[in-house]
């Protein structure tokens, strides 16, 4: 049975964020809301120390590639009905295949 890896990578805009402090309230509050409410991977991956962007990484493993990608579409419009102080910017998603 094939497996599939789905991967997105959002890239948050925190315009009304003023300190690490700010942006690092919003992007911990929205990793535990998906971890809470979704069976996926969620981490900040880059633009640690920018106060105003925040990039995030998605991962999803299903037996279906359809599945992989409904899910991570769920995830990204749960995650942007939810931001603080900014709105969602780059969202860059990828499929793919692993195994037989």
């Amino acid at each position: 049975m094939a497996t599939t890896i789905g991967v997105a990578r959002l890239t948050l805009y925190l315009d009304d964020s003023f300190s690490l402090k700010d942006k690092r309230h919003v992007v911990r509050s929205i990793t535990q809301k998906v971890r809470s409410k979704f069976n996926v991977g969620i981490a900040e991956v880059s633009d640690l120390n920018d106060m105003r962007v925040g990039t995030l990484a998605i991962v999803c493993v299903s037996n279906s590639a359809p599945h992989a990608d409904q899910m991570l579409a769920t995830v990204i419009n749960f995650i942007e009905a939810r931001i603080e102080l900014g709105v969602l910017g780059e969202i860059e998603t990828e499929l793919i295949p692993y195994g037989d």
